[in-house]
């Protein structure tokens, strides 16, 4: 058997299983959330949605790509592409959202525990879940028009086991003045910005947490933080190594292995983190695997 053959087989293989493992630790989390109404709260309402963006995640590029890899044809026509781009960037956005609301989440909790209730009441969330798809959906729509503006050179192989909009610029032959525009508009908007205030909540909530007189109590404080802090920093310690990868040909290889981790596996391994370090969920788990 050929070494190329045995890549194929074992690429095809473990993408199956990234995408079966996602699915159904995301499923199982949206399913004891809305099987346990102990769980109906603010903080489980977000993780809820959570789930449902990483499954969208990786539908929207693995199911593609699995196609690909059996089939043989690694074509794909320009309107499939831009419509894989429009779900991916809508589904990221959504990621970036649901991240900064879980830290507003946790800082209302720890930090104003008598008016929770009253700053994330019903009408709130459900105001904040319409926020997370309808700002998902207009700001993909920015950047997707952006892209469309851009004249590509006679070369039209993408070096990606996707269509990403970085694979699409290093094609290109000009008109990308307002691609950059926009992108560093959404660097500064969903990446610095978003990062500052979750990082500004997490020092609000730190200095809380240390007036605590009660060590359990600072341990169960720390608790409820710290799946969201592990999620938030995979999530954007990858996004930022595949976005800061230099665009040239000694880099492919890494940017793919990065894009790949970053798209795949961390959504995979989101729900993983959670179910790990939450009893409630657990809990739950154990009873209907028992």
């Amino acid at each position: 058997m050929k070494t190329d053959h045995k890549f194929f087989i074992f690429s095809t293989v473990s993408f199956f299983f990234i995408y079966l493992i996602g699915m159904f630790m995301n499923v199982a989390i949206i399913a004891v959330i809305y099987l346990d109404h102990h769980l109906h709260t603010p903080m489980y309402l977000f993780l809820w949605n959570l789930s449902l963006v990483d499954i969208c995640y990786t539908t929207v590029t693995i199911p593609k790509l699995l196609h690909i890899l059996l089939s043989g044809n690694n074509e794909i026509s320009f309107t499939q592409c831009f419509i894989q781009m429009y779900f991916f960037f809508m589904v990221d956005t959504a990621e970036v959202t649901v991240l900064f609301i879980m830290a507003y989440d946790r800082y209302a909790a720890i930090c104003h525990p008598l008016d929770y209730h009253q700053m994330l009441n019903k009408k709130i969330c459900i105001l904040l879940m319409m926020a997370i798809w309808t700002g998902g959906s207009v700001n993909s729509s920015f950047i997707t028009s952006s892209i469309l503006k851009i004249i590509f050179c006679s070369s039209v192989t993408i070096h990606q086991f996707f269509c990403d909009a970085k694979a699409l610029v290093n094609i290109s032959c000009g008109g990308t003045e307002v691609f950059y525009i926009v992108l560093y508009a959404e660097c500064l908007v969903f990446g610095l910005l978003s990062v500052v205030c979750n990082l500004m909540s997490y020092v609000k909530i730190i200095r809380v947490v240390l007036h605590i007189k009660s060590k359990d109590g600072r341990i169960k404080a720390f608790s409820t933080c710290s799946s969201h802090l592990t999620v938030m920093a995979i999530y954007y310690g990858s996004a930022i190594s595949v976005y800061m990868t230099p665009p040239s040909d000694r880099y492919d290889l890494l940017e793919q292995i990065l894009t790949m981790f970053y798209t795949t596996v961390v959504p995979m391994l989101n729900p993983l983190i959670y179910s790990l370090r939450n009893k409630e969920i657990k809990s739950y788990l154990r009873k209907l695997l028992l």
